[in-house]
């Protein structure tokens, strides 16, 4: 890949990114509790998780194998990333409750393209080009994002597991999550995934993994809001006092 091609695939992404953030604030991305008629056909929601997201295991470990590169740094990344995403691609929608068909195929459809793109700048930037060969954890800058990355997965994989266990079998309705840092905030699994992709852009140092998690924030953020209003407006008794995602502050 040419590095003007690059480069556009990036500018691509960051420009999805601010288009996600304006739409999103003003139209709800219409699946889970925003689900509502009108967006054409619809799939189960464990198959379309695991049509969006398993392009991004295998273009990243795709470039890995063919660019050759073996250095620790490469390893190392690769792990961490293939750890976050065989967990969404097949434990999280192994997981789900429910078969009715429930997320339409129009956003199944922009996800798959938009995680090819990323897993293919993301293994050309850490593999391909050798970002990934510059991790160094003695370095207190990478290791501080390590940290955060495994942080964040942790948060949002106990957060899931938190969301899942309010439902019993053949139950379709919503509750109130409480627990974990759901006692401070109403999306802490959304808190999850920008810290976590906050760390991993902060370990590669990669321009690819910075528009990535730029791109996290603008796509979950406005979600975050529209799940915050949701609740309020559909439990009277939710607690007053938790934040839409940052602890204490918002």
């Amino acid at each position: 890949m040419s590095q003007n091609t690059f480069n556009l695939l990036v500018a691509a992404q960051s420009l999805a990114g601010i288009g996600a953030l304006v739409t999103l604030f003003f139209v709800s991305a219409p699946y889970g509790k925003h689900s509502r008629p009108g967006w054409g056909p619809q799939i189960n929601s464990k198959a379309a998780w695991i049509l969006m997201e398993t392009p991004a295991v295998l273009a990243p470990a795709a470039l890995f194998i063919v660019s050759g590169n073996r250095s620790a740094g490469a390893i190392f990344a690769l792990c961490l990333w293939e750890m976050h995403y065989l967990y969404r691609s097949f434990v999280f929608s192994s997981l789900q409750r429910g078969s009715k068909p429930s997320f339409p195929v129009i956003l199944a459809a922009m996800a798959l393209l938009f995680n090819i793109n990323n897993g293919v700048i993301i293994g050309q930037d850490l593999f391909v080009k050798g970002k990934a060969d510059l991790i160094d954890l003695l370095d207190v800058g990478r290791s501080l994002g390590v940290a955060l990355f495994l942080g964040g997965f942790a948060l949002h994989v106990v957060s899931d597991a938190i969301i899942r266990s309010l439902r019993g079998d053949g139950e379709t309705g919503y509750k109130i999550p409480r627990g974990g840092m759901f006692r401070l905030v109403s999306n802490p699994n959304y808190l999850g995934e920008i810290v976590e992709w906050i760390g991993f852009a902060l370990m590669t140092r990669s321009i690819a993994a910075w528009a990535f998690a730029f791109f996290t924030f603008c796509n979950v953020f406005p979600r975050a809001v529209s799940n915050h209003l949701w609740y309020h407006e559909h439990f009277p008794d939710y607690p007053a006092e938790r934040k839409i995602i940052v602890p204490f502050i918002f």
